[in-house]
């Protein structure tokens, strides 16, 4: 599924009160695509080290204004950080390995780290709306399987996109 530089869609089917989160965290794994599509053949590394840095770090400051914990919120962007990883790697080699497949557009890093930051803000609002259901128990798990089965169906994702789904609900149930 090549990125068209288009906004990424919504996941249309992640059930359950973990749903809206699973749904962003599919929404930043499309993201992912259009950044692997950036990169792609500008020699630009997937990991950057110093921007990662700097984006836990402002996590880190919105969590405290909104009364969650900051190193738990950090734990959960760094998943969708290492989410991403695995979206871009995963596409890049698929496009090396068969150059048609590879989008013909590259779409500007800067616009997409604009629509990052707006889910960033969407996942921090609905961290703080799942709180009580996000503590460690048989019911989160549940939840959490429940939203990441049906998102994963209702998105229709690969199994490059469920495995970095899979990355980055891993620490959901805190």
């Amino acid at each position: 599924m090549p990125p068209s530089g288009a906004a990424a869609p919504a996941a249309a089917g992640a059930l359950g009160p973990l749903g809206p989160l699973t749904a962003l965290a599919i929404r930043r794994l499309r993201l992912g695509d259009q950044v692997a599509a950036a990169k792609r053949g500008t020699g630009a590394p997937v990991d950057d080290p110093e921007r990662e840095r700097q984006e836990l770090a402002k996590v880190r400051r919105q969590a405290a204004g909104l009364g969650l914990d900051p190193a738990s919120t950090a734990r959960f962007f760094e998943d969708q950080i290492a989410a991403s990883k695995v979206v871009q790697r995963g596409l890049l080699a698929r496009w090396e390995a068969d150059p048609a497949t590879a989008p013909s557009e590259r779409p500007s890093l800067d616009a997409i780290r604009t629509e990052l930051d707006a889910v960033t803000r969407d996942i921090l609002r609905e961290l703080v709306a799942t709180e009580r259901v996000r503590q460690p128990s048989a019911g989160c798990a549940a939840e959490l399987t429940e939203a990441d089965v049906s998102g994963s169906i209702g998105d229709g994702l690969d199994a490059l996109h469920r495995e970095a789904l899979r990355t980055a609900l891993r620490s959901v149930c805190r």
